[in-house]
Order: C-alpha cells, then structure tokens, then sequence
C-alpha cells in the first residue's frame, strides 16, 4: 500500500525520467507500461511528459497476444514493468513515426481490435480540471485508488486529478475488500473511485456493517450503470455516489454528478463537466428535443485528439467537433443527463426498440439472481429478441423472472429465453462483455 503526494513523487519521477533519457527516449516515443498499481507508473508518466515522450498503459489482465499486438500498434520503443507484469516485447515501428499525445490509452473495443485513444498534456488537464471541480479536491484530501490504473478511469478521475491538486494518493495494488476497509480504518481516505462490481463485493463483505466509513465524503461511481440499491446503500451510510459518465475517449470526464447533486438525484449522471459540452443529438445530428432519447455526444478540451493511426475511425467518431460516443441518453427540463444503454446494445424487436438496460433494471429486482445481463439474439420472425443471461443457484425459480415483467413492461419487451451460466464474462472494471455472451449465446 504506497502513500504520496506530488513533492513525494518527484525523486521518482527524476530518477525515471533519467532512465528514460538513458535508454534514448525522445519526444513522441511511445513507453509502455505493465504492472499492478504502483507510484513508478505515475513517474513514468511525468517523465514522458517532460521528455515529450508517450506513456501506453498495458492491461496486464490481457492475453500475451492481445498485449503484443498492442505493443506492435503502438510502436512501442521502451516497455516498462512493474509487479505481476504480463509478457510482451517492445517493437518500434518503422520509420519511428511520433506522436504529439501523452498518452495513448487502448480501449476494450466491443468489436475487432482495441483503438489507441491519443490524450494530449491538454486533454488531460482539462480532464484534472474537471474532476477538481466536480469533487470539490483540495490540497486536504486524500484519494483511494482501488481501481486498476491502466484503464483511463482508475487513472484520470481521481488520481491524477488529486495530485495536481496538491492531495494525497494512495495506491492498493488491486483491490480486495479487506485491503480496502483496512485502508479506510487506517488512513482516513476522503474520495475513492468505485465501480458497481466492487460496490456490490463490499456492502456484501461482513466488515461493511461495522466499518467506520465517516472519512469518506463521497465516491465516484461509473464505468457502467450504478443500480439505485447500490447508492441507496452508499448514501444509507452518509457517502454520497457521484456518477461520472465518460471514456477513455474523454479523458475520461464527460458528464458528472457534484456531491450535491448526487444525494439530490441518485440515478442520473448529472450535468456536462464544468470544461466541456455535452448534448442528446439525433441521428441526423440535430439536437434532440427535450426528453428525446439520443446519441450522447461530447466536445471540450478534454477530448481525445483521434485514435492512433486510424484516420477513417477518427473522422467517425469525431464530426464538427462533437465526439460520438455510441451511447444512448436523454436530458431532462432541468438539465440533468440521464443514461439510456449502449447505442451498439440496442435490440430491434420487430420494429421496436429495446433497450437492454431497462430490462436489466427489473432483474436487478428479482430475488436470488447473483448476476444478469440482457442481450439480444437472432430471430426469424421479430429480428432480434431479447433474452436473459443469469447466474443463479441450481434451485432458482425461472418463473420469478416472468412474474417480475408482467406489470413492469410492454409484452415485447420480455426475455422470450433465460440462459444460465456460472459467472458472467466482465472487464477489469466491472463491464459485462457483450461480444463473449453474444459467442456464447450464437455458438
């Protein structure tokens, strides 16, 4: 467990970016990272910066092929490793072609290979900009990093935001329940970032009754849709759940709840970030009226330059200077966003559209599931029909899912199918991988 602040970093960030300089990197060398959570990540990171050079975190949970071909992408010059790194082998690229970013963050991608989001020095201050604002970071606060760093989350929401605001850090190197109560018990964190997974694991863990949590004014919550148990539970002990809607895409800052807010209107996702726009827009990308649902589309300084050496991806995904980022929502008469689903997990359903959060929100309901997720299957008649994916015990009931959808939604909304499995596919963040259930459910 390592406790910092930015003073305390700085003989490791001298000490890494001579190293840096040593091994001949340069401005616009890519420098990978892989490793556990560790302060010599965000000292790499601070060295690239000055030498001008560009870090690209590496998710040690990937395969050895995924991670090498990551590391060919992105041309890496220089792989650095913390503990528990992963194999791979740096492999400059051709002709040693730059690049203007500070980091390059590889997202999951839902289809095909991961796209390198290039975030510039810029980018990533806005994004430390409105993370300062959004949870109120002063030099008194003390962020902990629960979250793993090589995803644009655990890094930019609170982390580097709460160095660059003078606070302290400290980093677990995974998380695990008791390492989290004992560090809350002993050193008195005020913010943490947590996702609906890590949520659900702690207020399960028989320590989460009789833990002292009044150190922690609040936490962000994001990465996928919070359920309202979740929060109510969280603000049940006074910690208010501030939604944070983004992407690596968008530094990843886009839409957020203040604290405020948060215990005003648990369920949505707040108002754009104080740096940046956000708006519903329609398909044709007019603005949506008021309570339209919509594309979800952001602009502002925190916002990725384009993906790396994708030109054709970045001309789609970034138009007028509004990114698109694939997800559905709407906005209310106060302002407030609300998200909808994923645009890509939409089912059309004889016409109709379904969408597979909704569905979800009732089996959030349902008494005895430990896990669920809705997807749409292929079908002759309707196109798509929606069908449920559980995890259960061998002795629960089906026909409690069909009594909870009676009086909740339209007919043709319903699973037509329930299919069982012992644990549900998810990212290192929480995220329910679609594509695997899709395999799963087609093979």
């Amino acid at each position: 467990m390592e406790s910092f602040d930015l003073a305390a970093l700085k003989p490791l960030i001298a000490a890494e970016e001579a190293l840096l300089r040593g091994k001949g990197i340069g401005a616009g060398d890519r420098v990978g990272w892989i490793g556990l959570n560790h302060p010599g990540m965000l000292a790499c990171l601070f060295a690239c910066e000055s030498i001008g050079a560009v870090l690209v975190p590496l998710n040690w949970r990937l395969a050895a092929e995924e991670l090498q071909w990551i590391a060919e992408d992105a041309g890496l010059a220089l792989l650095r490793e913390g503990p528990a790194s992963g194999a791979v082998t740096p492999q400059a690229m051709p002709g040693g072609a730059g690049c203007d970013a500070l980091v390059i963050g590889y997202t999951s991608g839902t289809t095909g290979r991961p796209k390198g989001a290039m975030l510039s020095r810029a980018a990533l201050r806005a994004n430390a900009g409105n993370a300062r604002i959004i949870f109120g970071l002063t030099p008194a606060d003390h962020v902990l990093t629960v979250l793993p760093m090589f995803h644009m989350g655990g890094l930019n929401i609170q982390t580097l935001p709460a160095l660059l605001a003078g606070a302290r850090v400290t980093l677990l190197p995974k998380f695990d329940p008791d390492g989290f109560f004992d560090a809350v018990a002993r050193l008195r964190p005020t913010l943490t970032l947590l996702v609906p997974a890590i949520m659900s694991a702690l207020i399960a863990h028989p320590r989460w009754a009789g833990a002292d949590l009044s150190s922690l004014r609040a936490i962000g919550a994001g990465s996928s849709e919070v359920p309202l148990g979740l929060i109510e539970a969280f603000h049940a002990r006074g910690i208010a759940v501030q939604q944070v809607y983004g992407m690596t895409e968008t530094g990843p800052i886009a839409i957020a709840q203040t604290r405020a807010e948060a215990l005003a209107d648990p369920g949505c996702i707040g108002h754009a970030a104080p740096l940046c726009e956000a708006r519903i827009a329609l398909p044709d990308g007019t603005p949506a009226p008021c309570g339209t649902p919509g594309q979800i589309e952001i602009r502002g300084a925190n916002v990725m330059a384009g993906y790396w050496n994708l030109p054709e991806a970045t001309a789609e995904a970034l138009q007028d200077g509004w990114f698109r980022t694939g997800d559905i929502g709407r906005q209310d008469a106060q302002g407030r966003f609300w998200f909808i689903d994923r645009l890509k997990r939409v089912i059309i359903s004889g016409g109709e559209n379904i969408y597979p959060a909704e569905l979800e929100r009732v089996l959030a309901d349902v008494p005895g599931l430990q896990d669920y997720a809705v997807i749409g299957r292929t079908d002759p008649r309707w196109g798509e029909v929606p069908v449920a994916v559980i995890v259960a015990d061998p002795a629960f009931d089906e026909a409690l899912i069909a009594q909870h959808f009676s009086a909740k939604l339209a007919r043709f909304k319903h699973p037509r199918a329930v299919l069982r499995l012992p644990a549900l596919p998810r990212s290192a963040l929480g995220k329910v991988q679609v594509e695997k259930l899709r395999d799963l459910l087609s093979g």
